[in-house]
């Protein structure tokens, strides 16, 4: 397992694939390996669990799944915790992936949680769109927000970061300029959520999420995926490849429904904020 980055999704992610694999009664030894947000720890823990012949490699999150397939074209690789597999290069196609490579994709429900924005903060105008401009996902789900906003008669702006170092100050930049935050599902973001959130409930500015991780470390809301499913999703994929001989070329990657969306509020933030949150009860 390569996981880049530890926080709450991700660990949902990896907790999700083994109860699969459980439930599943498959017997296996799994080496489990953090990146900890390092590209360059990314491609050395790739390059060992490639040299170790491992039957499968599980990769969670865009970087993580981009440097292990880099590495093999032969051992299968199932990712999850990625937005768009063919736009990180990752699949030839989402439908039919073509290599080594499948997996699910955490997509979420942008234009449902620009709608879910509106119903909370009535009176917001301005949107500032906060997330790492080196993820590629990241800056997918961002256009698609901004499209949203405008659709919603909503004004947004980027904000960017490139490392962790610079959350703080970002945020900081924010205040007096933006209504509403949204930060999209994010991996530096969502490590970083607690200094996000600490500067903005203090200063008034609701923040919606993409993922119910944030929610929890301080966010207001998000109507977003479960990540456990979403890896108990990947696992099952995973038990087809390892006992019935499933080729990934051939496996689509696979999605949550809107269906298995839920709503999640935090309920001391909005306090905090001064937000009426109680029909949603």
């Amino acid at each position: 397992v390569l996981q880049y980055v530890q926080h709450d999704a991700l660990d949902a992610s990896n907790e999700g694939f083994f109860a699969a694999l459980d439930d599943l009664g498959i017997k296996y030894d799994a080496d489990q390996q953090n990146a900890a947000g390092e590209a360059s720890s990314c491609q050395t823990i790739s390059e060992t669990l490639v040299n170790d012949g491992d039957d499968l490699i599980f990769t969670i999150a865009t970087p993580a799944a981009q440097s292990v397939a880099g590495a093999t074209s032969d051992i299968p690789i199932l990712l999850t915790a990625v937005t768009d597999p063919a736009e990180s290069g990752l699949v030839e196609s989402n439908d039919a992936p073509g290599g080594n490579v499948t997996g699910t994709s955490d997509m979420t429900p942008v234009k449902e949680q620009i709608d879910l924005l509106k119903k909370l903060i009535p009176d917001a105008k301005t949107v500032g769109v906060l997330y790492c401009s080196a993820e590629s996902n990241s800056v997918l789900q961002a256009d698609m927000a901004k499209e949203a906003c405008k659709a919603a008669g909503l004004e947004a702006a980027d904000y960017t970061v490139s490392s962790s170092n610079e959350i703080q100050t970002v945020v900081e930049s924010m205040i007096g300029k933006v209504d509403v935050i949204y930060a999209p599902t994010d991996n530096m973001i969502a490590a970083g959520m607690a200094t996000v959130a600490m500067i903005a409930n203090e200063n008034k500015i609701p923040i919606i999420c993409g993922e119910e991780g944030m929610v929890k470390e301080g966010g207001l809301a998000t109507y977003g995926i479960n990540y456990y499913e979403l890896g108990y999703k990947t696992g099952e994929m995973a038990a087809k490849i390892l006992t019935e001989g499933a080729d990934p070329a051939s496996m689509p990657i696979e999605y949550l429904s809107t269906e298995e969306c839920s709503l999640l509020i935090n309920k001391e933030t909005a306090d905090t904020l001064g937000i009426d949150v109680s029909s949603y009860d």
